[in-house]
């Protein structure tokens, strides 16, 4: 059976963890993939999308837990990755 991840109260107890614990110690069946966006957004665009279409991204999104935009953002470089 798994260890079970600890709760960590700062960022350098979660960084000293990962470097020194072997992780396929643990059960990881509950991680959730994190994605940092670290660049600059610099520039904005305006889009028009029919009313359904919003609400399913939207709605997906939310079940994602991340906002509409950066799923928007995670879609489209999703597709050029795939050219």
């Amino acid at each position: 059976m798994k260890k079970k991840i600890p709760t960590f109260k700062t960022d350098e107890e979660a960084e000293n963890f990962v470097t020194t614990a072997n992780l396929a110690d643990y059960d990881l069946s509950g991680a959730q993939l994190v994605r940092f966006e670290l660049k600059p957004k610099d520039k904005s665009i305006n889009l028009r999308l029919p009313e359904e279409l919003l609400e399913a991204v939207r709605s997906t999104a939310e079940k994602e837990g991340i906002p509409y935009q950066r799923f928007i953002r995670m879609a489209l470089e999703q597709a050029l990755q795939q050219r």
